[in-house]
C-alpha cells in the first residue's frame, strides 16, 4: 500500500463535526464540516477556504455571475473542537460495554 493511501485510510473527521482550522489563510476560524472526502483526505468546512467562482448560466440555474464557493481543505489542517472546553483536540476510539465503537475526545475523554 502506498504512503498516500495509508494516510487517507483512517480519516477521523466526519460530516457535522465542529472543527477549527490549524494552518493556512483561514487559521483560527471555526466551522461545521459540510462534506468529508475520505478518498482525497479533504473536508469542506462551512465558511472556510472560500473562493470566487465564475458561474455561467445553465438551464437548471439561470443565474450566472461570480459566486462564493467553499473549497476543500486538507484534513491534516483541521482539528475537532472539544465539546467540553471548546479547544482543538485529537479524536480517538473506544469500545462501549455493549461492544459499540464510539469516537472520543482525547483531551477530555468525552464522546463526540
Amino acid at each position: 500500500m502506498s504512503e498516500a493511501k495509508s494516510q487517507r485510510k483512517g480519516m477521523k473527521i466526519i460530516k457535522g463535526d465542529r472543527v477549527v482550522v490549524l494552518s493556512g489563510k483561514d487559521k483560527g476560524l471555526e466551522g461545521v464540516v459540510e462534506r468529508a472526502i475520505p478518498e482525497k483526505g479533504k473536508v469542506i468546512v462551512d465558511g472556510v477556504n472560500i473562493a470566487k467562482k465564475h458561474q455561467a448560466p445553465t438551464r437548471g440555474d439561470q443565474q450566472g455571475g461570480i459566486i462564493d464557493k467553499a473549497m476543500p481543505i486538507d484534513v491534516s489542517n483541521v482539528a475537532v473542537v472539544s465539546p467540553k472546553d471548546g479547544k482543538a483536540t485529537r479524536v480517538g476510539y473506544k469500545f462501549t460495554d455493549d461492544g459499540n465503537k464510539v469516537r472520543i475526545c482525547r483531551r477530555t475523554g468525552e464522546e463526540l
